[in-house]
């Protein structure tokens, strides 16, 4: 006997479904349910690095802005020894991003790098917590004892803080470069519907970041001025734990990327091919290149078309006939290179001017959270009676970007998509840009807001005083809070334009690239008030604010910033953004001559 519906191998059978079967054994009627795909990405998967990014980014935000007292209260460290230690070990965190990246584009996929680099981050805080708890492990305060009992840190107790410090750095250096991309990695962006959600991804990201930061620089700072660093640290180190918790949870909803070798490799391999190749001319037809459509692999391939900025890297593409016909053995990647390979080094050699003038904007971040919070010591710190402590002043940007998110992805995005028709509503660059020029009004702001709170001291015979002038420091929320807008513009800006325009297989070193541009900020900043010392002949020099310059060196850094901002939009101006219609018709048989035009050609 026979049924009348085939049923696949796929299908499940159920036989307490099967209706009305007549003497003969045939069905009239045969309910098949098929198995259902589980769908992988998406928001379901994006809602596991939300949570990541938040418990990650209230350890790290609230380490960066309370280790400063930790350095001088209880390590017994020098204002500037303290001040030097911190910049070094912010600045590491971004800057180590590279390698993470650089390991989960080669090695790792973005998952694998984020649980590995996470463990790392707990040791570091693990660490850190074992050593505030026992007092052997770390020298006698200098609060309450005699300038001759009053030690710095000796070599092994050094030894322990900074093993910890740069575990942190370490670790999460790997969640920075890997997780922005996991994240993206769940929406497809040749997808209409999903190019949309992942332009949100971004803008929620950043939320996720701002809900931990606010947590970080206010629960747990609180926690570690009022109740101990062994608690605070402790608390650090079980975020980080559940961050790693939560990442695994969501392991079978991700999509996963496949590395494809070092980028680093294949960007040297078509500098060697091109000086190897440089008495070669530089053919007219993209035909005449090396390429490789490999459409039988079932694999999907990203073929980059070819661009007519940097063409003396074409040269790496072409096949010199005369070796070929003197040898039977092809030519290896270090003489031939594809042309998307070639498009690719290009895209990586475009993008270095763009991340080179946003730095200065980072510089002015830096020089706007140390100074910010000095200013805020000579102020009125008290608000309904609660007095807030200096290292919670972040916590006025952060609110201001909290509230502005919602705000420009529900309504200015969808606003200026009906306009432009761009899925971001507005490109990336253009949204850095908006980013550099608020980071302008902030430094003009910070200049006014110090003028008049040095005419308060003036004005009370207050400036040699150390109590409070009579000036509340919310003050100072004006300029953080249009700073903390210049930061959700650039920095947001930046993880997506370098998301979106690195090839396939550098997602997770470009994320890593825009994470560079807070380190090398954060390195020039020491710098710069040492220049600005030297020439001035110290504006910045003396321990009384009310007797320096700083508005002068605000007023600098304004001016700096705008010269920085035209040199930015003359680099963003040469930027040529990837061709995704060109991409899709080189797919379907298309051509690039040597202006970079597609033409459709016969197969």
């Amino acid at each position: 006997m026979v049924l009348d519906h085939t049923i696949s191998s796929q299908a499940t059978f159920h036989p307490h479904k099967i209706k009305g079967l007549n003497k003969m054994g045939i069905s009239r009627d045969v309910k098949i349910e098929s198995k259902p795909e589980r769908r992988l990405g998406g928001n379901r998967a994006a809602f596991f690095v939300y949570t990541v990014e938040g418990l990650e980014n209230m350890a790290f935000v609230c380490m960066i802005t309370s280790l400063m007292t930790y350095f001088s209260g209880y390590m017994n460290f020098s204002l500037t020894k303290s001040a030097t230690t911190l910049a070094n070990f912010v600045g590491t965190s971004f800057l180590v991003a590279l390698f993470g990246g650089f390991i989960c584009d080669t090695y790792w996929t973005r998952f694998k790098t984020c649980v590995l680099f996470g463990c790392v981050e707990f040791l570091g805080y693990a660490l850190l917590t074992v050593q505030a708890h026992f007092h052997q492990l770390r020298p006698i305060p200098c609060k309450g004892v005699s300038s001759d009992q009053c030690e710095a840190a000796d070599g092994s107790q050094s030894a322990i803080l900074f093993t910890g410090l740069y575990l942190i750095a370490f670790g999460t250096s790997g969640i920075k470069a890997a997780l922005p991309s996991l994240g993206a990695d769940q929406f497809d962006e040749n997808d209409p519907k999903e190019a949309i959600q992942l332009s949100s991804f971004f803008n929620w990201f950043l939320l996720s970041l701002t809900v931990g930061a606010i947590i970080g620089v206010t629960v747990i700072v609180w926690l570690s001025d009022n109740q101990g660093w062994d608690l605070g640290f402790g608390v650090c180190a079980i975020a980080v734990f559940f961050a790693i918790i939560f990442v695994s949870m969501g392991k079978s909803l991700y999509r996963n990327n496949v590395p494809k070798g070092s980028p680093l490799a294949r960007i040297a391999q078509v500098f060697v091919a091109a000086i190897r190749n440089r008495d070669l001319p530089i053919p007219e037809r993209a035909e005449e290149l090396h390429e490789i459509h490999d459409k039988e692999a079932g694999v999907k391939q990203e073929i980059l078309p070819r661009t007519g900025q940097f063409s003396f890297l074409d040269r790496a593409a072409i096949a010199n006939t005369t070796d070929l016909a003197s040898t039977s053995i092809n030519h290896g990647p270090w003489r031939l290179c594809t042309v998307t390979q070639v498009e690719e080094t290009k895209i990586l050699l475009r993008m270095l001017p763009v991340i080179l003038s946003t730095v200065f904007m980072n510089t002015c971040l830096a020089q706007l959270q140390t100074f910010s919070v000095q200013q805020s010591t000579t102020m009125d710190t008290n608000v309904f009676g609660f007095k807030v402590p200096g290292p919670s002043l972040p916590v006025i940007p952060l609110l201001f970007i909290f509230v502005m998110i919602p705000i420009y992805e529900r309504f200015f995005v969808p606003l200026a998509r009906k306009i432009t028709g761009i899925p971001t509503g507005i490109r990336h660059l253009q949204r850095v840009g908006v980013g550099l020029v608020l980071s302008v009004i902030s430094m003009a702001v910070s200049g006014v807001v110090e003028t008049w709170r040095k005419s308060v001291a003036i004005e009370h015979n207050m400036v040699d005083s150390t109590e409070p002038l009579p000036m509340s420091f919310l003050w100072l929320g004006f300029q953080f809070a249009i700073f903390g807008a210049a930061d959700m513009f650039t920095l947001v800006g930046l993880l997506e334009f370098f998301y979106a325009e690195s090839s396939t297989g550098m997602k997770s070193l470009g994320t890593a690239i825009s994470w560079c541009s807070v380190a090398f900020g954060y390195f020039l900043s020491s710098v710069v008030v040492q220049v600005v010392n030297k020439v001035t002949g110290g504006w910045l020099a003396s321990d009384n604010l009310n007797r320096d310059k700083l508005n002068y060196f605000y007023w600098l850094l304004a001016g700096i910033s705008t010269l920085n901002f035209g040199v930015y939009l003359t680099c963003a101006s040469w930027y040529r953004y990837k061709d995704r219609g060109a991409m899709e018709q080189i797919e379907n048989g298309g051509e690039v001559d040597a202006k970079g035009k597609v033409q459709m050609v016969e197969i």
